[in-house]
């Protein structure tokens, strides 16, 4: 049968770390938690632009693995209870990037969706399989160098993977990932226990064979293989993997707001098994200060956390066209990365504007809230010095106006927004350029950065995910 979910379990490790470090009276429980050397090497991202703020970056993973972090294979009941089929090993099905601000302030998560078609070593390919392919390529080079020993070629390329997965999502985003945190199927359930389950809200009833989804309409509080099913399933859900991770994103929070609270913090035998499910199922990376980490939790826990998406060009983009079923999410590494700037308060390491060219000014003549805004930022990835310049007339299709002597820059504008109508005008101040998006406008920045569960052209996209809301979803 095949599985229509995967875990989401990655994202979780850090929500239970910043929880249960206020309840640590010593910090050796953690000790024997298994590490891998994730950071060292250094990131793509240029040291001298991140963390400004003194904030930390994490990379939360999560693997279809049927393995603990030991490499021990997991018993066949529990991967029955778990509703677990025979996937591989070598995927990562979720990625989060998290966003620790060194202060008072909220938390902010985006999801990256696993189908992200990015460039990586080896050829472009879909963001979850730079962890295979990392592996792999290790693997490779060990044993042609003579290398025999299978647990250290095992361990090697483990490490590789991670790295590579790592990278992937820097290149994608430009962040530089300060920390790495990954569990696995049976991680997730068991810290959902731990917790005594986590409250989550339906609209209406749903049910779904593959992940073992089948729930009532309304609020309910699962945990266990109810947890798992909630968040694999993907089938009758609305965008199937977008929808999937917006309940990544609801039960994420739900968790957050329960481990933060003083209910689950007060209680020894929570906090004990909490401890226990973590040490059994997280992996993290070599140079994780824990307690550096409680340090900044510890400022930060009345802000609350917010989760969102990265923007999305298309969510259904033939790549292969010999292969019409082969089918990606589509990304642009630009606008991505002028997206994840303005959330997490970084400058973009590429693309910043250059002076000699002409002020771009975006307007929106249709009726999506802060398509100018995230458009304009799309540009400036593009090296353009653009700015929101708000609402406009309505009109139904969208235009690049310019004076004669930026016909060049025009253009250029024109064809980075998926190849608008451009049109000379002398009523276009000399050194600017226009921008009016019409109705239908579906270029870069028309998802509003992933608070969508469905298509990511759609203008009433649901708002963020945060950890004090209401969050009732389909």
């Amino acid at each position: 049968m095949r599985i229509a979910g995967k875990v989401i379990a990655g994202a979780l490790s850090t929500v239970v770390f910043a929880g249960t470090a206020y309840g640590f009276s010593t910090l050796s429980a953690l000790d024997d938690i298994t590490r891998s050397d994730v950071i060292g090497g250094g990131g793509s991202v240029d040291e001298g632009q991140k963390h400004a703020d003194g904030a930390m970056d994490i990379l939360l993973v999560g693997r279809d693995a049927r393995k603990g972090p030991d490499g021990t294979p997991l018993p066949q009941s529990v991967l029955d209870e778990l509703r677990a089929g025979a996937n591989g090993d070598d995927l990562t099905d979720t990625l989060i990037v998290l966003r620790i601000p060194d202060g008072q302030q909220e938390v902010k998560a985006f999801s990256i969706p696993r189908d992200s078609y990015v460039s990586m070593p080896g050829g472009k390919g879909k963001i979850n399989a730079a962890f295979g392919r990392g592996k792999a390529a290790e693997a490779s080079k060990l044993r042609a160098a003579g290398e025999t020993d299978k647990d250290k070629i095992e361990k090697d390329s483990m490490t590789a993977a991670r790295k590579s997965t790592r990278q992937a999502v820097e290149d994608l985003t430009g962040v530089t990932i300060d920390h790495y945190a990954e569990v696995n199927l049976l991680s997730f359930s068991e810290i959902s226990k731990a917790v005594g389950g986590v409250e989550v809200c339906l609209k209406k009833a749903t049910k779904d064979e593959n992940s073992g989804a089948d729930f009532p309409a309304g609020k309910q509080k699962l945990s266990g293989g109810a947890a798992l099913a909630f968040v694999r399933q993907r089938d009758n859900l609305p965008g199937t993997d977008f929808g999937r991770m917006r309940r990544q994103q609801v039960f994420l929070a739900a968790m957050a707001h329960q481990v933060l609270s003083a209910g689950t913090l007060a209680d020894p035998g929570k906090l004990s098994d909490l401890i226990d499910a973590v040490k059994r199922s997280v992996v993290l990376d070599q140079s994780w200060d824990i307690l550096d980490f409680v340090s900044k939790m510890r400022g930060v826990s009345g802000g609350g956390i917010q989760f969102t998406t990265v923007p999305v060009v298309n969510p259904d983009y033939r790549y292969d066209k010999s292969h019409p079923t082969a089918t990606a999410v589509q990304v642009d590494p630009a606008q991505v990365k002028a997206f994840a700037a303005g959330l997490v308060g970084t400058a973009p390491p590429t693309g910043q504007p250059d002076a000699q060219k002409a002020a771009v000014e975006v307007s929106n003549a249709g009726q999506a809230s802060g398509l100018a805004a995230r458009v304009a930022e799309v540009l400036k990835g593009k090296g353009f010095a653009a700015t929101a310049a708000g609402n406009a007339p309505s009109q139904r299709t969208s235009l690049v106006r310019y004076p004669a002597a930026l016909a060049a820059e025009g253009a250029e504008v024109a064809k980075e927004l998926g190849g608008l109508s451009t049109k000379e005008s002398a009523d276009v101040p000399a050194g600017h350029i226009q921008v009016v998006l019409g109705k239908v406008y579906s270029g870069p920045g028309v998802s509003d950065g992933g608070s969508s569960a469905g298509s990511p052209a759609k203008a009433d996209a649901p708002p963020p995910v945060t950890s004090e809301g209401d969050n009732c979803i389909d």
